[in-house]
C-alpha cells in the first residue's frame, strides 16, 4: 500500500475535514486529477450527499468528457451532466486575459439552479494551492459566489494531489494536466467554436501517436505544436503523419515549439489596447 509522509497526510486529513463540514456537496468535476481527488473524498464522507456535475462545450474534447464519465460510473458516483454557453457570450470570445472570468461565471450560474435543485449546501470545485500564485481570474468568480474548494483550503499543491488521488487508487492520479481549448488561441485572437473544432481535431491526431501531454497552439493557418521537451525528438521522428494529419484539420503550416510545453506561453503575447 502506498503511504503519504506526514505533512501530505495532514494535508489530506484536513481537506477531508472541510468537505465533512460541507454537509452535502455539488462538486464540479471534470475528470481531472484535482476534481477527481475532491470527488473521492465527497463520496467517502459524505456518501449520497455528494453529488458531481459535470459541464459540456465546445472548449471541451468530446474525449475528455467520456474519460470522465467513466471514471464517474467506477466510483459509483450520481452524476448530473450540464451545457454551458461560454462560447456564445461576446465576453469570452473576444479572448481578453479574464476570459475564464466570464467561463466560470457562466459555470456557476448554471450549476447554482441545480444545487437548488437537489437540495445540496454548497458547490465545490478542485482549484489547488498552486493556483493561487497562477494567473487564476475565474477563481475569483468563486470566490464572490461562496464556491467552496477544499484542496486550496487545505494547502494541497498538485504534487501532494497526485500522491492522495494515488494512495486512494484513482486510476487518473498521474493524468497530465489539462486546461480547455481556448486556452490554445492567443489572447486577443477571437475565440471561435470552428476553431476550437480545428484544435481538438489537431491534438487528437498527436496523442493518438501515443503522446499524451500535447498543445496545438492555434496561430490562424499555423499550428504551433508543444510536447515535453523529452518527446521532441520521437515528435519530430512522426513528422510526415503529424504534417499531415494537422494539415488535414485545416491548418497551412505546422511548427514544433523547441522550447517544449508550458502552461500560459500565450500569455506572453497579450499587448493589451490602451
Amino acid at each position: 500500500m502506498i503511504q503519504l509522509d506526514r505533512h501530505d497526510a495532514s494535508k489530506l486529513d484536513s481537506a477531508r475535514a472541510i468537505v465533512r463540514d460541507l454537509s452535502s456537496v455539488l462538486v464540479a468535476y471534470s475528470g481531472g486529477v484535482d476534481s477527481s481527488l475532491l470527488l473521492k473524498l465527497a463520496l467517502d464522507e459524505l456518501g449520497d450527499r455528494a453529488v458531481a456535475v459535470l459541464a459540456s462545450s465546445p472548449a471541451y474534447p468530446e474525449s475528455e468528457q467520456e474519460e470522465a464519465r467513466i471514471l464517474a460510473r467506477s466510483l459509483g458516483v450520481r452524476l448530473v451532466e450540464v451545457t454551458t454557453n461560454e462560447v456564445e457570450l461576446e465576453a469570452y470570445k473576444r479572448n481578453h486575459p479574464d476570459r475564464c472570468f466570464h467561463c466560470k461565471e457562466e459555470l456557476f450560474e448554471t450549476l447554482e439552479p441545480v444545487r437548488r435543485d437537489l437540495g445540496l449546501d454548497h458547490i465545490a470545485y478542485g482549484a489547488t494551492a498552486d493556483d493561487a500564485d497562477d494567473h487564476r481570474p475565474g477563481h475569483g468568480s468563486a470566490v464572490r459566489r461562496g464556491v467552496r474548494f477544499p484542496l486550496l483550503e487545505a494547502g494541497m499543491g498538485k504534487p501532494e494531489i497526485r500522491a492522495a488521488a494515488r494512495r486512494l487508487g484513482l486510476p487518473n492520479w498521474n493524468k497530465p494536466s489539462f486546461a480547455c481549448l481556448s486556452s490554445r488561441i492567443p489572447h486577443g485572437t477571437e475565440v471561435t467554436v470552428a476553431a476550437l473544432r480545428q484544435i481538438e481535431s489537431a491534438e487528437a491526431a498527436i496523442k493518438a501517436l501515443g503522446f499524451k501531454q500535447v498543445r496545438v497552439r492555434h496561430h490562424g493557418d499555423v499550428a504551433r505544436i508543444e510536447v515535453e521537451p523529452a518527446e521532441i525528438a520521437r515528435l519530430v521522428s512522426e513528422r510526415e503523419r503529424i504534417v499531415a494529419a494537422l494539415r488535414s484539420a485545416g491548418y497551412e503550416f505546422v511548427s514544433l515549439d523547441l522550447e517544449g510545453y508550458a502552461t500560459g506561453s500565450l500569455n506572453r503575447t497579450w499587448k493589451p489596447t490602451s
